[in-house]
């Protein structure tokens, strides 16, 4: 999976106000629709208040903080899936990315155009689906017609495809009527008959609602409305003011942002909260390094050991691992030094089975 979040919705939704503001890096903002046309693209740190705490316990010349990738990705519109508002385009920047944060407007405002004009977040995210399953969809009849004529003269592709053909099967039956392929395939095995189609509807969603500076802390009626479908979908909701989170963006310190932040009665950002649900939706975790050079977060997927873990910091560490010191960061802060951990009996040492828990602040040994 892309290590990436692409930000996705009706032109005039907020996209590239929120793009700006979560990477802090100027978009192309305006009041009418196809503004941004070629996808932005900028580096994000993932809030994380345990590497603030290390920094405090072990102090570094240098903090690295683990970074996502966000892509803000022009409005869709019904008729993408066959070229309209330079859709297909659109949609090949939105199969590069790993995880969709589909952006919702949730506000009334007249000056401010809406593709469909009127405010309706259901009808919205219909929208969305429907163009996203539709080009899905002539992905998966492409490799079915293609797949079912090899099988007619091949008998040894036919006892290969015996397992791939059912599958896009009910794909075909389910993108045809808008919903999307990761509702119908969720067996592990099937994921992976079909991981090479890179279909757009087997990723992840994220629903961004784009609320006005009278819902903050509430829910309106609108909110409301996307929670619902996205229960029905098992996915997150980011409730974000766009225009409250441009303002914070633009802020010089941390202690203003603090202070604008208490002054609107919010305890972090929206945008922090989004950085933390695309990284963990994207199946991403945070080990640590520590020392007196350098405090760092290192990204690893959930469930990979030691080893891999070793090759984020680089390939040699993986090639001559032998073995990884290891403690928790939560032991770290109960007992207040590295060497009290010890003491206490918290460090272990690893071998190339154990796998990685979010949190771990590892030494690695390793011989090339």
């Amino acid at each position: 999976m892309a290590l990436n979040c692409g930000i996705v919705g009706l032109p005039n939704v907020g996209k590239s106000t929120i793009f700006s503001a979560v990477t802090s890096a100027p978009a192309e903002a305006a009041n009418y629709p196809f503004c941004t046309i070629d996808p932005n693209i900028g580096m994000v740190a993932v809030p994380d208040k345990r590497l603030d705490r290390i920094v405090s316990l072990i102090p570094p010349a240098k903090v690295v903080p683990a970074t996502v990738e966000f892509v803000d990705i022009a409005g869709l519109v019904k008729g993408a899936s066959q070229g309209e508002g330079l859709g297909n385009r659109f949609l090949a920047s939105i199969r590069e990315v790993g995880v969709i944060a589909h952006v919702v407007r949730c506000f009334d405002n007249p000056d401010i155009i809406h593709v469909n004009n009127r405010i309706d977040p259901a009808g919205d995210i219909e929208t969305i689906d429907i163009e996203l399953a539709l080009a899905d969809l002539e992905t998966v009849e492409k490799r079915y017609d293609k797949i079912v004529r090899l099988s007619r003269v091949d008998k040894e592709q036919q006892k290969e495809n015996a397992f791939v053909i059912p599958i896009l099967e009910r794909l075909k039956e389910a993108l045809g009527d808008g919903k999307s392929a990761r509702s119908v395939v969720t067996d592990e095995d099937e994921v992976k008959a079909i991981y090479d189609l890179h279909l757009i509807t087997m990723k992840p969603v994220i629903y961004v609602c784009n609320v006005d500076e009278d819902s903050i802390g509430e829910d309106n009626d609108y909110v409301r409305t996307v929670r619902s479908i996205a229960d029905k979908e098992g996915a997150p909701v980011v409730v974000i003011c766009g225009k409250i989170e441009a303002e914070i963006a633009a802020l010089d310190t941390e202690e203003e942002k603090k202070e604008f932040l208490e002054a609107v009665g919010l305890e972090e950002s929206g945008l922090d909260n989004l950085i933390r649900s695309a990284y963990a939706t994207l199946g991403l975790r945070t080990f640590f390094t520590a020392g007196s050079d350098e405090d760092r977060a290192w990204t690893f997927h959930e469930g990979d050991k030691a080893p891999r873990c070793a090759g984020v910091i680089h390939t040699d560490f993986e090639k001559g691992f032998i073995r990884a010191e290891v403690y928790n960061c939560e032991d770290l802060f109960k007992y207040g030094s590295e060497q009290k951990v010890k003491e206490a009996g918290k460090l272990r040492l690893e071998g190339k089975d154990y796998v990685v828990q979010d949190g771990d602040i590892m030494h690695f040994r390793f011989n090339v």
